[in-house]
């Protein structure tokens, strides 16, 4: 693949696994929230008034902040779910596997894995029911783009 005229810096291509850990532990959550909540109120303020145009340009706005893409990353490992793999067995338990999804994050081209499929007791029962589970990237763009 050809580089050279790519518009992203060497040192963000490169990163090692410290530095990535490093950039993931010193975000400010609160800051995060705050950017992410404010342009989601800029929406949908927008789409009362029935300004379409503002409203894409907000949206388009959110779905390229590195805060929405983080705060998403960090509420996919943070909950209940945050130990089950998907069909791919891959988990985003450290700070720079955390950071890398950040940086990895995109709509470009972005296609759905399965689902692993697993069988859960239904409540007060002996009978089972369905239940599919997402990769952890799958995850995460659903949290980014909703």
């Amino acid at each position: 693949m050809n580089f050279s005229n790519s518009t992203t810096d060497k040192t963000e291509r490169l990163k090692d696994e410290n530095t990535l850990a490093d950039q993931w532990e010193s975000i400010d959550w609160t800051q995060v929230e705050k950017e992410v909540n404010r342009l989601q109120t800029r929406i949908a303020k927008a789409t009362v008034k029935g300004d379409k145009n503002k409203v894409k340009r907000l949206q388009y706005l959110l779905t390229h902040s590195f805060y929405a893409k983080a705060y998403s990353v960090k509420k996919v490992t943070s909950n209940k779910g945050k130990n089950t793999s998907g069909i791919d067995k891959k988990l985003w338990s450290t700070s720079s596997s955390k950071m890398k999804a950040v940086l990895a994050l995109t709509d470009k081209r972005y296609l759905a894995k399965p689902l692993r499929r697993v069988f859960i007791e239904k409540k007060g029962k002996n009978k089972k029911r369905p239940l599919g589970i997402p990769v952890m990237y799958d995850r995460a763009m659903q949290t980014f783009m909703h």
